[in-house]
């Protein structure tokens, strides 16, 4: 499968840092009146990856690492073609 779930303690704190960095500087978005700093972004999402409710995916194909939150379809249809 060209699509892999890659559990966080496999990687380095220095690499998933830079995964996380890169996922928030890619998906940062107008919170309106609510400005959120950047450590804030940065300890959610890491909370997310360490408590199952949100996981990484790799690519093969793309050679690209990605977030997504435990509830994103595109997960279940994952692990549909998994069983």
């Amino acid at each position: 499968m060209p699509i892999h779930k890659i559990p966080i303690d496999r990687l380095s704190p220095e690499a998933l840092q830079g995964i996380i960095e890169e996922f928030i500087s890619r998906e940062r978005t107008d919170y309106g009146n609510w400005e959120v700093s950047w450590d804030t972004m940065f300890h959610r999402v890491k909370h997310k990856l360490e408590t199952g409710l949100a996981v990484l995916l790799y690519d093969d194909e793309t050679e690209t690492t990605n977030i997504f939150l435990s509830t994103d379809p595109i997960l279940r249809k994952l692990d549909s073609l998994t069983d």
